[in-house]
């Protein structure tokens, strides 16, 4: 760099995903402009805090549970201006559902099939859909 010239700092993001079963947790985006938008729970990483410490905060603040967090997903960056995004598996390990903090519900992936014109942005269902394909179908199985 050039005396001179200033760093611009991409906000990192990082988030989660949820499973119970064959539903996933998605939360409303309450905030212009993607208010109204079906997202994973995630936010940006604060300052001194690492990106799993964020995706569990995040977590925290959006859904009210505590959850654990397993192996990361992926980083998605559609574009250089774009923060990326770290998601990780996670499951719940307490705390209870948030009333009025931000609307958040269960959908099956047929559900979130049929909404993808809702949702923040097509990773969602993409990842929804890669975590489904590779779950083993036990049901029939004793």
């Amino acid at each position: 760099m050039a005396k001179g010239d200033s760093v611009v700092l991409v906000p990192v993001v990082a988030g989660v995903v949820l499973r119970k079963g064959e539903r996933f947790l998605l939360v409303e985006e309450i905030a212009l402009p993607h208010r109204g938008l079906w997202n994973l729970p995630g936010g940006r990483v604060e300052m001194g805090e690492s990106i799993e410490q964020a995706a569990l905060r995040e977590a925290r603040e959006e859904t009210g549970f505590e959850v654990r967090l397993g192996r990361k997903l992926t980083i998605h960056q559609p574009t250089a201006t774009e923060p990326p995004k770290h998601l990780f598996e996670a499951e719940i390990i307490g705390g209870e559902q948030e009333e009025g903090a931000l609307c958040i519900r269960w959908f099956s992936l047929e559900e979130v099939r049929a909404m993808r014109h809702l949702l923040r942005g097509e990773v969602v269902l993409e990842i929804l859909e890669g975590l489904h394909a590779a779950t083993p179908n036990v049901r029939g199985l004793a």
